[in-house]
């Protein structure tokens, strides 16, 4: 069974709640989802091995520690996923960078696919699948199918919002991919939103509501 590794760290509730806040502008939203991203990515990223390496400093020789070399791969859900990128990048400069594309049928609250672009070696990369909210899970799901088709068998889903019944299913469908967030909401209402949630992200990040 996966993991849920809920990140409760004090500045990331602290931002979470600015962000939930109705009367949070997209400027402010975009930058604490930046925020937030930045500081999740330390725990997602945890337990990426180590290696000993020789270097000297101004002082002396010594030996230390860097990453062993693991390849890192971000890919967001879009568009909503697009937001929590700069923020893993940052952390990660030389993490590679995929697109998947699926959007929400309104009445079925399916998702339906209409874009997938990912690096040629995705499958030899660790990939930390971005989407702010995980609702009913389908989303998630389907942007997982995709990668472990390409051949992807390291896969970490980071998302900032979450619902019982979205947590279920992706552990139920991908027992193998953990699960990082930010809260745990109470429940999905009649139209598929997280309850108390933060309304629909993507509208929030770019405005376009």
């Amino acid at each position: 069974m996966s993991l849920l590794h809920v990140i409760n760290h004090p500045m990331v509730q602290h931002k979470l709640t600015i962000m939930r806040d109705k009367n949070t502008g997209s400027k402010d939203f975009r930058e604490l989802l930046n925020e937030i991203s930045l500081l999740m990515g330390y725990e997602v990223t945890r337990d990426i091995p180590l290696e000993d390496v020789e270097i000297e400093t101004p002082i002396c020789k010594m030996t230390a520690k860097e990453v062993s070399g693991r390849k890192l791969a971000i890919v967001p859900i879009l568009r909503a996923g697009l937001g929590m990128v700069e923020g893993l990048h940052t952390l990660v400069p030389v993490a590679r960078v995929g697109h998947i594309g699926l959007y929400r049928n309104e009445e079925t609250h399916e998702p339906v696919e209409y874009y997938c672009k990912l690096p040629e070696d995705i499958h030899d990369r660790l990939v930390i699948v971005t989407d702010p909210m995980l609702a009913t899970g389908g989303s998630a799901c389907d942007a997982i199918t995709m990668l472990k088709r390409k051949g992807c068998r390291n896969i970490r889903l980071m998302c900032l919002v979450s619902v019982p019944e979205g947590i279920r299913k992706v552990q139920s469908e991908h027992p193998d991919v953990d699960i990082y967030t930010a809260a745990v909401d109470d429940h999905l209402n009649e139209n598929a939103y997280i309850v108390p949630g933060l309304g629909d992200a993507g509208d929030r990040i770019f405005g376009t509501k």
